[in-house]
């Protein structure tokens, strides 16, 4: 019997069958040992196969091949991944500028695994409502320079609905993965989609202003006007995973786009004679924290680096 996983706790899997029906399923045993180096071999957002028991309960028995997926280090195990969700048309990225702000390090190193993995990405800049004069100007500025590296941006306030409409028609008949930091939202956005859902939400920290987690683990909602949202965990850091140093600067566009100009195939922008990126970097065609979030990639093969969870 073939179905779709909408829920994933850790322990267990809602699987929603073909015929509508839901179905609450485990692995098999031997799953796990079949290659797969990760804490969660079925994600939400796959395909799989289920098999029912007597019993009256069901085990997945195979998953179908994925279109794409997100995908982390996990922050226990350093060698292993955590696949975040799967199939996915599009990510809404939700950042906020304060409280807690969202650091650029951490929107880039999401932004070059989505190119990786071949997963559109929208920046929804949450929270506008609750910025000050400088802070408004900041994130003009991040706003100006994502949409001209090709990211297209949008600015809101979930709680009072402002910019909800733009965002919401985006949605439609697309299987969207809602992800970012914890406490910049999310809770609150999908409440203004999907009201009737009533999710918990919770109120910033104001010792460290960083977030409160509400969502536990990962789910996947079907939307009125077609498609799905998945609410996944708010996440701290974002460690890269399974990536070759002469790859990364391909999923950093403007880096992309300059390196084919570098006088050394392998050049890794860092300071080879007659590097183009290094030149566009100088000369601000390619912004400074942008280029920090590369090099700070570069440096992820120093095992350990992610496993406290920080930015």
């Amino acid at each position: 019997m073939r179905g779709l996983v909408i829920k994933n706790t850790g322990s267990w899997y809602q699987v929603k069958t073909e015929e509508g029906k839901l179905v609450d399923c485990k692995i098999k045993g031997n799953f796990r040992l079949k290659g797969i180096r990760s804490t969660n071999p079925v994600a939400v957002g796959d395909y799989v196969f289920i098999c029912m028991n007597p019993e009256g309960t069901a085990f997945i028995t195979e998953i179908e091949d994925r279109k794409n997926y997100i995908i982390r280090k996990a922050t226990n195990l350093s060698k292993q991944s955590h696949i975040i969700a799967a199939n996915l048309d599009q990510v809404l990225l939700v950042v906020t500028i304060a409280r807690p702000e969202t650091s650029t390090v951490f929107i880039d190193r999401f932004l070059a695994s989505a190119e990786a993995y071949r997963v559109p990405v929208v920046i929804i800049f949450n929270k506008v409502d609750d910025l000050d004069e400088d802070e408004t100007r900041y994130l003009n500025g991040l706003i100006n320079l994502y949409t001209v590296i090709g990211y297209s941006c949008h600015k809101i306030s979930a709680k009072f609905g402002q910019g909800m409409d733009e965002v919401k028609s985006i949605l439609k008949d697309k299987v969207t993965l809602l992800s970012g930091n914890s406490g910049v939202g999310k809770s609150t956005f999908i409440n203004a989609v999907l009201p009737e859902l009533k999710l918990r939400t919770a109120e910033i920290s104001d010792m460290h202003e960083t977030g409160m987690h509400t969502t536990t683990f990962s789910e996947m909602f079907e939307l009125p006007e077609g498609g799905y949202l998945i609410d996944t965990p708010g996440i701290k850091g974002f460690g890269t995973f399974d990536m070759e140093e002469e790859e990364i600067g391909h999923y950093f566009k403007e880096i992309f786009q300059f390196s084919a100009e570098c006088k050394y195939g392998n050049c890794t922008h860092t300071h080879e004679p007659g590097c183009a990126v290094l030149k566009a970097v100088e000369e601000h065609y390619i912004s400074e924290s942008r280029y920090q979030s590369y090099l700070s990639m570069l440096d992820d093969h120093n095992e350990g680096k992610y496993r406290n969870g920080k930015k």
